[in-house]
């Protein structure tokens, strides 16, 4: 082997993102949620961002109930703590909040009550659900999201069992235009192999419109440097991804 054939060689096993410049899922304030803990763990993981090609991040705590009771308040208090620390370390990346709803009778009383909700974009709202059943609610949700002038975005769709068991239940949310959001680590099998096979056949359907690196800790930035080098992550790039627009 030559030495330019070397050199290629180890240029393509670069982690490699591609166009996309905004990340749209990640949990990177501390201490409100499962992720990050600390201001340092944050400016860790951005910097990595940063090196990767990200310019912005929209992050996205967890709000649910009796577990992750956050607020706009709590969530916006924290995105100003990362933001001084960021600018002050000199991260040349744009940080703004929304959050991932947990779709439960907490988030539907929010709706019957005219709350206002934390978005990102044209009005996206971040809605999780149980990964075992689907919530009773959820085409309920969706729905009255619509009405309010709201567009759901379904965050890790190939993470939730009863989508793969329930291709009427999938074809029904497609045709009601909701958003879906793949987590990019999912390539890698890290959540389990059947996921991973879900992941790969929605992006054959193309299907996602958004991709998150749905960032915990450093061990999703290996992670993603991991699901770059996948053939599936090429094709997920092949999609009208809404990244950048955001």
């Amino acid at each position: 082997m030559s030495i330019f054939s070397f050199l290629n060689k180890s240029k393509s096993n670069e982690p490699d993102i591609g166009y996309l410049k905004t990340d749209v899922h990640s949990h990177l304030i501390p201490a409100i949620d499962d992720g990050v803990q600390t201001i340092e763990q944050s400016l860790e993981i951005l910097r990595e961002m940063e090196t990767l090609g990200y310019s912005k991040v929209i992050t996205t705590p967890h709000t649910m109930t009796g577990s992750y009771d956050n607020t706009p308040e709590i969530i916006n208090g924290g995105l100003e703590r990362v933001k001084k620390a960021v600018d002050s370390e000199g991260i040349n990346i744009e940080l703004a909040a929304a959050t991932e709803y947990f779709l439960d009778e907490t988030f539907m009383e929010r709706l019957e009550k005219d709350e206002p909700l934390m978005t990102f974009g044209e009005n996206l709202v971040l809605v999780e659900t149980s990964f075992i059943s689907p919530p009773p609610q959820l085409k309920e949700a969706s729905f009255q999201l619509t009405m309010k002038g709201y567009k759901m975005v379904f965050a890790h769709p190939e993470r939730y069992i009863y989508l793969l068991e329930d291709k009427t239940l999938l074809e029904e949310l497609i045709d009601r235009d909701i958003i879906f959001q793949l987590n990019a680590v999912a390539l890698t099998g890290c959540y389990s192999k059947p996921v991973k096979k879900f992941a790969e056949k929605l992006i054959d359907m193309r299907i996602p419109r958004l991709v998150g690196t749905d960032c915990h800790n450093m061990g999703h930035i290996d992670l993603l440097k991991e699901a770059t080098q996948t053939k599936y992550w090429k094709k997920l790039l092949e999609l009208e991804l809404l990244n950048n627009s955001l």
